[in-house]
C-alpha cells in the first residue's frame, strides 16, 4: 500500500513509518510532498501526518504514532511505552520540556539519532531506512522490559565488561517468550 506522508520526516514520521512496515502494512511504501503542498499528494495513498487526514499531524489529541496505535487497535504495552517516549520529545522540542522521567530521557537521545540522521541523509526514505534497526532495537528493549515487569522480575545487577547480566536476563526473557522484539 502507498502512503503519504509530508517531507522532512523527523522523530513522530520516522517512528510512524517504523509502526506501519512493522506492525500495519510490511509492504508500506511511502512518499513524501513539500510542505505547504499537501494537495499534491497521490489519491491512492493513505495520509498520515498531514492536516486534516484521519491520522493527523501531532497536536493537542497526541502523536501521529499514537493516532496509529489507536486506529489500527495495537495494544501491545510496548508500543504504547514508544508513544510516550515519541510524546515526550516531541514536548521537549516544542515546549521545552524537561525530562523529568526515564521515558523523556530515551526521548532525548531518540532525537539526537533523529537528528544525526538527518544529517547523513538528505533523502527522507534513506532517513527512514537508516532509522529502521534504532527503533526495532528499542522496541526490543522495551518489550523485553516490559516481559520482566508482567513476571514481577528486577533485573540483575550489572557486573562490568562483556555482555551484562541485565542484557543476557533480557534476551532470555524475549527468547523464553518466543519473540525476538520486532514482529516477522
Amino acid at each position: 500500500m502507498l502512503w503519504v506522508t509530508r517531507d522532512f520526516v523527523h522523530l513522530d514520521r520516522v517512528a510512524s513509518p517504523w509502526l506501519i512496515k512493522r506492525f500495519i502494512d510490511r509492504d508500506a511504501v511511502f512518499v513524501f510532498v513539500p510542505w505547504g503542498a499537501e494537495d499534491r499528494r497521490p489519491a491512492d495513498a493513505v495520509p498520515f501526518a498531514l492536516p486534516g487526514a484521519e491520522i493527523g499531524p501531532h497536536d493537542a489529541d497526541g502523536s501521529t504514532f499514537a493516532k496509529l496505535l489507536a486506529k489500527y487497535q495495537l495494544n501491545d504495552p510496548a508500543l504504547h511505552a514508544l508513544a510516550r517516549i515519541i510524546q515526550a520529545g516531541i514536548d521537549f522540542v516544542l515546549e521545552n520540556v524537561p525530562p523529568a522521567t526515564a521515558e523523556a530521557q530515551i526521548a532525548l537521545g531518540l532525537l539526537a539519532i533523529s537528528e544525526g540522521t538527518m544529517l547523513l541523509e538528505d533523502d527522507d526514505a534513506a532517513i527512514i531506512t537508516r532509522s529502521l534497526p534504532v527503533y526495532d532495537a528499542l522496541y526490543a528493549y522495551l518489550t523485553a522490559h516490559e516481559l520482566a515487569r508482567v513476571k514481577g522480575e528486577s533485573l540483575p545487577a550489572h557486573e562490568g565488561l562483556g555482555p551484562t547480566r541485565p542484557t543476557r536476563y533480557l534476551r532470555a526473557l524475549l527468547t523464553d517468550a518466543g519473540k525476538r522484539g520486532v514482529p516477522g
